[in-house]
This record gives structure tokens, sequence and C-alpha cells, in this order.
């Protein structure tokens, strides 16, 4: 006898399905048939191997607009694959194949993980899921009925959530013993997350479309994490910011992205990206070459001016030339080195300081002045400046925020200088050092790295 054929459900825009191997009796899903592929919210994603097959352990606030309730699941991993959602972004998103419990019929269906915190629904039933299953109603909702309140409560919140558990957060950088270096990983562990310090030039990638990882001395598998905090050195500034994209690739949260870094590393298009924000800076000249280097002192003024290597930092590659000769001296001498430079005003009236701003997440958290040492013009504290707290204005903090949110930068120590004109914008740090400003204002910056990391996972 042939077999009979299947009943179709009728579904509205939203119905009340279940998930019961994730733990999931109750969750309302949006019935698209728009979208090809389903989905479900998950964060705090964990991978790990159960009898030789790639598993993840995830986090799922079943009910919307609250995160009060928290589900931990775990489920064997079918795949990796990237997915377009509505907006037309592409993102790579685990998938599994779970059983689904639906107007008392039950199939497995599979579905993507993704955070849809900012979505309406937790829950995304695609047209593969129904197959040929189900009719939609779009006009009507709930078709199959809704569990009342009590249920939900007896599900979710008979009991509180456990606390979540820990981050897993890598520090990429160079030296371990820097203080900066030191600070992040004490304020990680204080906070309750598991700190790994991973020298840049010792890991490796593999790249692979299904796949990808990255490898730490000789082998140890360092792909499991959480977030990262990169503090690239400008020496290993390309490679430092291959693995931080790789990272970001694999899904793990990057507190600067590869992206902001590159682009505040090369100070020249920093500067006219800040420029097309209408960020004052100092009047500034570039020039390849050699021939036109009289025309570039009289552009930014005339002597004394500052001459800048792009390539410098903490204050190195920076002169000051007191006369014509000199100037037009020291960069005759920098270009027949093949070297890129810039040419910007000397703002006299700064007298030999300059304001340190350093903005988390979109706020300046802390914030110093720093005073050269005799006889140099150089604020820097590696070279001998000294810090200071001090109160910045409101200009000067909206600055401060505009300049780090253009760059794309999480965290930024943004420099400036006050002048005649009003305060001039310096440079933007992708790496700003800690201990100064630390010191100086008495605040724990490094805190609050690790907040904003916990504020993006949470």
């Amino acid at each position: 006898m042939p077999d009979p054929p299947q009943r179709r459900l009728i579904l509205g825009s939203t119905e009340w399905c279940s998930l019961p191997s994730l733990g999931l009796p109750h969750i309302l899903a949006r019935v698209d048939s728009g979208a090809k592929t389903s989905a479900i919210h998950a964060f705090h994603i964990e991978r790990f191997e159960r009898n030789g097959q790639l598993w993840i352990r995830f986090e799922i606030h079943p009910r919307r607009k609250t995160r009060r309730a928290v589900v931990r699941s775990e489920a064997q991993v079918l795949d990796r694959r990237v997915v377009k959602s509505s907006t037309g972004e592409s993102e790579r998103r685990y998938a599994i194949r779970v059983p689904l419990a639906l107007g008392g019929d039950q199939w497995d269906i599979e579905l993507t993980l993704s955070n849809r915190d900012s979505m309406g629904y937790r829950m995304l039933l695609g047209r593969e899921a129904m197959a040929e299953r189900a009719l939609i109603d779009p006009s009507s909702s709930c078709l199959l009925g809704e569990p009342n309140e009590s249920a939900l409560r007896a599900a979710y919140e008979s009991d509180p959530p456990p606390p979540s558990r820990g981050l897993r957060i890598a520090l990429l950088a160079s030296n371990p013993e820097l203080y900066s270096n030191r600070r992040i990983i004490e304020a990680g562990r204080a906070r309750g997350h598991e700190m790994f310090f991973l020298n840049i030039k010792h890991c490796y990638m593999k790249l692979d479309a299904a796949a990808p990882q990255v490898y730490y001395r000789g082998g140890q598998n360092v792909s499991d994490l959480d977030a990262v905090i990169p503090r690239i050195r400008p020496s290993v500034t390309f490679y430092g910011c291959a693995l931080t994209r790789h990272f970001e690739a694999m899904g793990v949260f990057s507190l600067n992205s590869a992206l902001a870094i590159s682009q505040s590393r090369d100070k020249l298009f920093a500067l006219q990206l800040l420029l097309n924000r209408g960020i004052d800076i100092p009047t500034s000249g570039f020039a390849h070459s050699p021939v036109e280097t009289a025309s570039l002192v009289k552009m930014v003024g005339g002597a004394p001016l500052v001459v800048k290597l792009l390539s410098g930092a903490q204050g190195r590659g920076v002169v000051l030339a007191e006369t014509k000769k000199a100037a037009e001296s020291v960069i005759n001498a920098f270009k027949s080195l093949n070297a890129n430079l810039l040419v910007q005003e000397f703002v006299r009236e700064a007298g030999g300081k300059d304001l340190r701003c350093f903005v988390i997440n979109g706020k300046v958290v802390a914030a110093m002045e720093r005073t050269a040492a005799d006889g140099d013009f150089r604020a820097n504290l590696h070279l001998g400046g000294v810090a200071s707290p001090i109160e910045i204005t409101r200009e000067e903090e909206a600055i401060a925020i505009r300049a780090a949110r253009t760059m794309g930068l999480r965290v930024a120590g943004v420099d400036m200088i006050r002048s005649k004109q009003g305060s001039l914008l310096l440079e933007v740090n992708s790496s700003p050092g800690l201990e100064g400003i630390e010191q100086a204002t008495g605040i724990g910056v490094a805190e609050a790295m690790i907040e904003a990391i916990e504020q993006q996972l949470s």
C-alpha cells in the first residue's frame, strides 16, 4: 500500500515550537519562507571534541526582549557556512542538526547559530526547514497555540541561571613583561576570565574555508577563544593585522579590528580620514619629490616646523627644525633614505605640552596632560615627559570620541595640543600605553578594556 499523504501544517507568521535536544521546550520563531536557512540565537560559543567529532557549547536567551533566562546547550557541528543576512551582510556561522517539534509533529532541521540580540525574534524558521510540511498564512500568528506565562516561567525562570562562565581572552603582543600587557592580563583574571598571552611572532595560521585555525609555538591550537586584544608593535603591523583578521574570520571578537589598526597606523591616511570628518589638525604637508622641499616648508608657514616619519612611534622619528635651512636639510636627508615623511607647522603656544585622551567604546575614560622634558618639545613619556591628570573640555572630549570612531577603534589613545585656534588633533594610537595614564589618573583603564569585551559578548 502507498504511504499516506503527509499532513501539512498551517503556520502563521510566528509560531511557538520546541527544540528538545537544546533544552528549549518553548521558543517563539519568526516563520519566513523568504529565508532559505533557519537560525537560532546563540552566544558564548565554545568548540570542543567528543568521540573525534567537533561539537560546540553555547548559550541562548530563549525569551524575546530579555536576557534574564539563559539556556546552555550542546550540539554536534555539521559545518561552518557563509550565510547572507536580510541586510546583505555575510557571516560565517556554525550549523547544527536538531529535532524540531511543531504542531504535534517532529522532524530534524538544520539551524545556523548567530547572535540575534538585535533581532525581533530569537529563532528564524526558513523554507528549507518547512519543505513540504507546512503552508504559511502571513496574516495570522500563533495558529498552533501558545504557552501561557506560567508555563514559560516554569520552563526558564524557576531557578536563577548560574553565573555565566568566564571568557577565554588572548592578548596578542610581543612582550609579556610590559606594564600594559601585565595589567591587562591581571585585570582579566581578576574578573574571572581565562587569559592567555600570545606572542604574535610565534602564532601561525591555517587558511581553510571549512576549519580555519591558529596555532602557537609548535602545534598548540589556540583557536578556541572568545576574544583577542591586539597590541601590535609598529614593526609587526603587517603580520599582526593578518593574525587579527584571521581570528575575526573565525568568529573571535577583536577589541580593535585589523582594519581599524591598519588605517590608524597609516599616519597620512589617518589624517586624511580625520580631515574628512571635520577634525582640525596642525597644517601639514606631504610630497614625494625633493624638488618640492622649499615649497613644502613654505606651505606649512615656514620654520620652525616639525618633520615626522610616517613610520615613527613613541616620539621617535620626530624632529623640530628651527630654521628654514635646517628644515630643508632634514627633509632632504630623510628623502635620500626613501623615507616617507610629513611636515607640520610647529604650534609654539602649546609649550611642549599635549593631551592624551583614552577612549574605550565611544567614551573618554581617562585623560592626562603630558609635559616635555627640559630641552625637548616632544611630550612622550618614553622620552622623559611628565604626566598629570587634567579636566578636558567638552569640545576636546567630542574630538577624541569622533577621532576614535573615524578610525573604527574601540580602544584608542587620542593625542591633541591646545593652540590659539582651539584644540588640534595630532595622532590616534591603536595600542596606547596604560602605565602613564593609570598612574597619573588612578583610573583602572585595563579593567575598562576588559569590561568593553564583556559588554560586547554579553
